[in-house]
């Protein structure tokens, strides 16, 4: 079936790949590496390529897994593959966040989402949209800083408390979003990652390409690689779009 739906509709990577401008974490424990191994032509005369990589969790397009912050939360490759998978909810909060580099989405902002268009539904993907992908890969623009191993002094927009614990009450499988964090930069508490995360729910952190979403009617593929035991790990996000 997901050839014929695929056939039918639009696809949007709503990922980045991983290479030397990849954004992390700024006391995440690294950058990403990839060591070449072999290019070139074999003894037997045939092209072969092949590579080594080294990635901490917490950076690119990735999947925050609800243990990174719910002692016995789920990790990575627990996570039901039916909850990687689900209809998409956005919410656009640019305008806000233009006026707010610190804006956190409020239950406010849910409720008023819910109005136009219905109850977020259960199982739903909801992604807030914040335009702070414009300022991927430079790093003082999209952090707010670019101090080496200090995250002080972050600012980039979230999620707060109460918009968290709305999400929780229709029991949705993931929230994302186009910025560094589920949490807006200045947290020191990360209570929106608490919330989620104690009713395990996922979080999707740094997506790309959010503006060609509708508000509702696209499914979301969210397929972390399976790390066994992980707290996160780097995510392919892809949305189909259904046909006009």
């Amino acid at each position: 079936m997901l050839p014929l739906l695929v056939a039918a509709a639009t696809l949007i990577d709503l990922s980045y790949p991983y290479d030397a401008k990849t954004l992390y974490w700024p006391t995440g424990g690294g950058d990403f590496q990839l060591k070449q191994l072999h290019y070139g032509k074999t003894d037997a005369g045939y092209f072969y390529s092949a590579y080594s990589f080294c990635t901490p969790e917490h950076g690119g397009t990735h999947m925050d897994a609800p243990i990174h912050f719910a002692e016995h939360g789920l990790t990575i490759d627990k996570i039901p593959a039916a909850r990687l998978v689900g209809p998409a909810v956005v919410v656009d909060v640019r305008e806000k966040a233009r006026g707010d580099r610190d804006y956190r989405v409020t239950a406010q902002d849910l409720a008023g989402e819910e109005k136009a268009r219905g109850r977020i539904p259960s199982g739903a993907i909801v992604i807030l949209s914040t335009g702070w992908a414009s300022r991927w890969p430079d790093r003082k623009a999209y952090f707010g800083d670019d101090k080496p191993g200090d995250a002080s002094n972050l600012h980039f927009p979230g999620l707060s408390e109460e918009g968290a614990r709305l999400l929780v009450s229709r029991k949705i499988a993931g929230v994302g979003l186009d910025t560094p964090s589920i949490d807006h930069g200045p947290s020191k508490d990360f209570i929106a990652h608490r919330v989620l995360m104690a009713a395990d729910v996922y979080a999707l952190e740094n997506l790309a390409a959010l503006d060609g979403l509708p508000a509702r009617g696209a499914v979301i593929y969210a397929l972390p690689m399976k790390i066994g035991g992980g707290s996160g790990a780097p995510v392919r996000v892809l949305a189909v779009l259904p046909e006009r």
